[in-house]
């Protein structure tokens, strides 16, 4: 990561540099002699607070966020009267945009006590244009909002927001640009995120993020090995490659490489000791890649692989291009290849047209499949996309009722699944002191089951073999075997 001493080496009075690079190096050290001068105005180190919705993509977004911000001076703190604000938000289902818009409300009241505090809003949501249009009808006291293709340009936004008055808007429509070599702060110093591709090419009718995070497009393989084995000799065992869709990675490069062919070159890295991957889209998961895993000593025995629906007639209606029967053999045969394989999905329930015979054909896959567990949503309309016109939308007291009868099978089936380790050793990674007793940590097993065993502070990071005592559901009260 680079130091203060550097950035203090860069002129500031020399021309900007056109690579984009050090071009946002330079910014950087722009913006670290405004934050020094707001620190005298203020007489303290101004406080920023970064708040982060959605998915692990956005959460990778806001390390780059803190890095940079950390950089220029700013003390990163958990409360939201902060002197710097950030909303780096979602836009997946409804409710996620009327959080942002509640809680912008109670920043106003801070704003309004504290006239030097900045707010500034990111990700998924900026990216659409009819809230851009609702914030500067209703909040414009935000300063600052950029989207989801330019977060690289936050160093040279936060610049010309000290510099100008009044809100600054920056939006890309698309991009092909990457951009990665930037300080990055982790939240974990063990494990990580890493970005292989960005954006999505399969339009799901109820989808908005194809739209707000545009086209696939691939970062070169080279680039991410040399950033994973820079992680791994700063401690990291365990990485999370990030993507929409990291089955379709590689098919835009110049020279194009399967997602299975990357997984193999970062298995090599000697150090690395796990590797996770998300999201998998099951129209483009191959053999190879089910081969791949299954001899793999490093890759997870964890598999996301969305159902979304078990009608075949939904399913076409949303876009997924697989038929219950299709997508029913590939998780049996990647049970069958890999026996110790955990498999979790998503589904959502009341999609526009949804029958009760419908959702009794999910019923059917959730029982089949057995998953050993499943995040399951209430359908949420999103202006823009093809299903938010479709006629047949589903009553609420209709989807409530479908809601509750499949969530109580995939809670009996995910039961069945996790107690099948009780009474095994297995290996836990373990990542932090249990929130509700000190006396214990937490560590998760390479499936993802949750497991609290005796221990301090001390084991944060390391690996350990745990025996699985109790089976409390969906997590293991446990010891380490010594």
């Amino acid at each position: 990561m680079l130091n203060n001493f550097t950035l203090e080496k860069i002129d500031i009075n020399a021309p900007i540099p056109e690579e984009e690079t050090k071009r946002q190096f330079y910014f950087m050290a722009k913006a670290k002699k405004h934050v020094e001068a707001l620190a005298e105005k203020l007489g303290h180190v101004p406080t920023c607070c970064v708040t982060t919705f959605g998915c692990q993509m956005n959460a990778r977004d806001s390390e780059k966020l803190v890095g940079i911000l950390e950089n220029v001076g700013y003390e990163i703190i958990d409360s939201e009267k902060a002197d710097f604000v950030i909303f780096n938000t979602c836009t997946v289902r409804d409710n996620a945009n009327q959080r942002v818009y509640g809680r912008l409300g109670e920043l106003n009241g801070y704003k309004r006590r504290n006239p030097h505090m900045k707010i500034a809003l990111c990700g998924c949501m900026m990216q659409e244009p009819a809230v851009i249009e609702k914030i500067k009808k209703s909040y414009g006291f935000v300063d600052l909002i950029f989207g989801t293709h330019n977060i690289f340009k936050f160093a040279e936004l936060l610049c010309a927001s000290f510099e100008t008055e009044g809100m600054l808007i920056d939006i890309w429509k698309d991009t092909d640009k990457i951009v990665e070599d930037l300080p990055v702060e982790r939240k974990y110093s063990f494990k990580s995120g890493i970005n292989i591709m960005f954006g999505c090419n399969n339009f799901c009718s109820y989808c908005i993020v194809p739209y707000v995070r545009g086209r696939e497009r691939s970062r070169e393989p080279k680039d991410i090995i040399r950033e994973i084995e820079t992680l791994v000799a700063d401690g990291v065992v365990e990485i999370m490659l990030l993507g929409q869709n990291v089955n379709s990675y590689g098919k835009n490069l110049e020279e194009p490489v399967t997602f299975a062919q990357l997984l193999r070159e970062v298995e090599k890295i000697e150090g690395l000791q796990r590797i996770r991957f998300m999201t998998s889209h099951p129209k483009d998961l191959s053999d190879e890649l089910i081969q791949v895993m299954k001899e793999s000593k490093k890759i997870c025995r964890h598999l996301h692989l969305p159902l979304q629906s078990g009608s075949t007639e939904i399913l076409t209606r949303m876009n997924r291009r697989y038929t219950k029967e299709q997508y029913v053999d590939l998780a049996m045969k990647i049970r069958r290849e890999i026996p110790d394989i955990a498999i979790t999905t998503d589904i959502i329930v009341g999609f526009p047209g949804e029958t009760s015979e419908d959702l009794e054909e999910t019923i059917d896959v959730v029982k089949t499949v057995k998953f050993d567990n499943a995040f399951t949503f209430i359908y949420s309309k999103r202006t823009g996309t093809p299903a938010a016109a479709m006629e047949n939308q589903v009553p609420e007291e209709q989807v409530k009722e479908g809601f509750d009868r499949l969530l109580k099978v995939v809670q009996e089936t995910a039961r069945e699944q996790v107690a099948k380790y009780q009474g095994k050793v297995m290996d836990a990674l373990i990542e932090e002191v249990n929130d509700s007793d000190n006396t214990k940590v937490t560590g998760r097993l390479s499936n993802n089951t949750v497991v609290h065993v005796p221990g301090d502070a001390s084991m944060i990071g390391k690996i350990v073999p745990v025996s699985l005592d109790e089976c409390h559901g969906f997590y293991y009260i446990g010891h380490v075997v010594e």
